[in-house]
């Protein structure tokens, strides 16, 4: 008996991927990593920019969230469409330079508009990354290893994430007691954190464009037509509306425990900055990293089983534990036990990104994966990355009005998402199942 093959899948090639291509994963997965050093590094200085520019939650929040974010959303599609049409690897080279050069301008600012504009070139710049990465490396790999090739790129969000903290803390520590000309501390740190950006860009001049998945005839998968496009969305429109809604509420807790963890730390507990970034910093990178690396293992193992739609099930898992975990934080009694939940929530919270961004690419054509991924990247940062930290910090401002109390709204911001996703992801499996057995 045969096997259709997966909607969107690539063409069939050589069983393996060469040494070419998993070095394209490890430099593509080094940019990623930098863009969540520059993106997140912000989050370690909330108490000396809440102090230099004399800000509420929600004004810090909005550095956070709404500057990065609203560039980010608008950018993504007109980078959705590059990747789908032009040279992918140059895409992400000159995003990486100009992300890098705005977070250097974010330690340049002398007042909370410069540092706001600064912010909104950073969002806009980091928007070419996503759309062009996924899609040249699926045009790499085989279907078989494209989650592990997925879930390794995966990795530089949280590897990026605990970075920031960690060296953040380190080094905002280090400029406080030592004077590096007129600049403040925190101003050192983000001028820092733009280094590793213009390295990288270096190394990806190194880097080929991958060539197009090819049709079953062998000829190169054509340019597809907009409107074409959109009647693919149209036509697996269950699949997307509840994958794309119940992913979102995964982000949310992804992006609001890394920007609120450290303030709840500091605040409830007496915390100092640089312990924090050591300590949650730590667990951020290394139970961030274990998630999005389980993710596909775990799908293979259910697959093996026999459970129709593995990779759909894995967000399920993760959303569950993101909901019993945002509880347990609200409860804890000590720096040790916040600590723990938060480790814990970062593993949760990674578990399902590179099972389902496999699962995304596996039903989507060669020629729409570049679109499908920035839709993908457009809402998710719209509710989780643009909406997820200024929901915390209105929660805390507006309904329990204070500061000291922000484990609360954070974990009714999360476990509340999470409900939500249980709820559309399992339509989405639902869906993804019948889609891949239609080829």
């Amino acid at each position: 008996m045969t096997t259709k093959k997966p909607i969107g899948a690539p063409a069939p090639r050589q069983e393996g991927a060469g040494w070419g291509a998993w070095a394209m994963v490890v430099v593509l997965t080094l940019a990623y990593t930098v863009s969540f050093i520059d993106r997140q590094v912000l989050n370690l200085l909330v108490e000396p920019l809440k102090a230099e520019f004399d800000l509420s939650d929600t004004r810090l929040s909005l550095l956070q969230g709404l500057a990065f974010t609203s560039a980010y959303i608008v950018f993504s599609p007109i980078f959705g469409r590059m990747a789908d049409t032009s040279n992918r690897r140059n895409i992400v080279l000159g995003g990486v330079a100009v992300w890098s050069i705005f977070t250097a301008l974010c330690g340049l600012a002398r007042n909370y508009w410069q540092m706001f504009g600064a912010r909104v070139g950073v969002g806009a710049a980091e928007a070419s990354l996503t759309p062009a990465a996924w899609s040249m490396i699926a045009d790499r790999f085989p279907p078989h290893l494209l989650p592990r090739a997925m879930s390794i790129l995966l990795m530089g969000p949280y590897i990026g994430g605990g970075l920031a903290l960690i060296f953040g803390g380190l080094l905002l520590e280090f400029a406080e007691t030592n004077r590096f000309g007129s600049l403040e501390a925190w101003q050192v740190v983000f001028i820092a954190a733009a280094v590793p950006g213009i390295l990288i860009c270096a190394i990806l001049f190194l880097v080929p464009e991958p060539a197009r998945s090819t049709d079953a005839g062998g000829a190169a998968e054509a340019a597809m037509p907009l409107a074409e496009v959109w009647r693919g969305f149209s036509a697996r429109g269950k699949f997307y509306f509840n994958f794309y809604a119940g992913m979102s509420g995964i982000v949310i807790a992804l992006y609001a425990f890394p920007a609120w963890m450290p303030a709840v730390l500091m605040r409830k507990f007496g915390a100092e900055a640089a312990s924090v970034g050591l300590h949650y910093g730590t667990l951020v990178l290394i139970g961030g990293s274990l998630g999005v690396l389980a993710g596909p293992t775990l799908g293979r193992i259910m697959e093996r089983k026999g459970l129709q739609g593995s990779l759909m099930i894995v967000p399920l898992l993760g959303a569950s534990a993101i909901f019993l975990l945002s509880i347990g934080l609200a409860l804890a009694g000590s720096y040790e036990a916040g600590l723990i939940f938060g480790g814990l929530a970062s593993f949760a919270y990674s578990l399902p990104m590179a099972a389902a961004s496999g699962a995304l690419q596996i039903v989507t054509p060669n020629r729409m994966r570049g679109m499908a991924s920035a839709i993908y990247v457009f809402i998710v940062s719209v509710i989780g990355l643009g909406a997820a930290p200024t929901i915390v910090a209105l929660i805390t401002d507006l309904v329990i009005g204070d500061e000291a109390r922000v484990d609360q709204s954070l974990a009714i911001t999360c476990a509340g998402s999470a409900l939500v996703s249980l709820i559309l992801l399992r339509n989405a499996r639902r869906a993804y199942i019948r889609l891949v057995a239609e080829g």
